[in-house]
């Protein structure tokens, strides 16, 4: 496959993803797209919407359209998971990459109750923070400080959070498959 038509904008193989589906068109994860058109090309998969713009890979020998969203060929099962686990981009996609105690944008982790008073590693006690107040925080309470939390830090709720904790920047596409907001 060649690069992509490069007149309608820049490059799309590095950052651009594409929501995978069970053949019941439930979702299951969103792929990089050069991952999305091997599963094309080997007829694993086929096209339920292609990308908004039009854009089209060519071969040699084959013409593939960019996919937004594709739907796989056979029924792959899917475990159950009733946990989601804390890792730090869920985290931040969570609280949005905004400041839990001022607003600003968040660039670090911070412990509501510091680790050092026995406070937990869970989506209660960690919120996404700014480096200048996980810096004035440090390992003193709320209390000690008189600040407050904007937003009360709770486990992410809905069926295909995980599915977006790591996508930036969805393709409207694919809110039909999701059926519910993230957060």
């Amino acid at each position: 496959m060649g690069a992509p038509d490069q007149t309608h904008g820049p490059p799309t193989w590095g950052r651009r993803r594409v929501l995978l589906l069970n053949t019941t068109f439930e979702p299951l994860t969103a792929l990089p797209l050069r991952r999305a058109v091997v599963l094309l090309v080997c007829g694993k998969a086929e096209v339920v919407h292609g990308d908004s713009s039009g854009l089209v890979l060519h071969s040699a020998s084959d013409a593939v359209e960019v996919p937004s969203v594709i739907r796989l060929s056979t029924y792959v099962r899917v475990p159950y998971r009733a946990r989601v686990p804390l890792t730090r981009a869920g985290l931040m996609h969570r609280d949005r990459y905004r400041c839990a105690y001022c607003g600003a944008r968040a660039e670090t982790i911070d412990h509501v109750i510091p680790r050092s008073r026995g406070g937990e590693h869970t989506w209660q006690n960690c919120v996404a923070c700014c480096v200048k107040c996980n810096h004035r925080k440090a390992d003193k309470l709320l209390s000690e400080l008189g600040w407050r939390l904007r937003v009360v830090p709770r486990a992410p709720r809905g069926v295909h959070w995980r599915l977006l904790a790591g996508v930036v920047d969805a393709d409207p596409q694919w809110l039909p498959y999701l059926g519910e907001p993230a957060a």
